[in-house]
């Protein structure tokens, strides 16, 4: 199953992970967007957003008209959260311009700590 980790990590830390993978030229076993804070993540990943992922899970490239339709809302509304959710690196647009959220699994990993 291809899974999304969405995680908070600092900076120093996924450029750590990413230079370690590229010294070794072994590839990652899941792809991961990492953010700086959990407010961060919560600003990009809302509960909209969150509904629209799971009507996009495993569904294959779409319109946004036809994402609209799977998440019971407003295309304009939809596109609006298509293209946060394209500058996050969340999903992705095929060469034809439809949407596809090329993965089967969403995982959020963060931390909440003691001040």
């Amino acid at each position: 199953m291809k899974t999304l980790t969405l995680d908070v990590r600092t900076p120093a830390d996924s450029m750590a992970d990413f230079t370690s993978a590229w010294k070794t030229g072994k590839p990652q076993k899941s792809a991961r967007i990492s953010f700086a804070t959990p407010e961060l993540l919560w600003q990009v990943l809302t509960q909209k957003r969150w509904e629209l992922l799971k009507a996009l899970c495993g569904a294959g490239p779409v319109s946004i008209r036809e994402a609209a339709r799977r998440a019971g809302r407003d295309v304009k509304a939809v596109h609006g959260d298509v293209t946060a959710l394209l500058i996050a690196g969340v999903l992705d647009r095929t060469e034809d311009g439809r949407i596809v959220f090329p993965f089967e699994a969403v995982k959020v990993e963060f931390l909440l700590q003691a001040a």
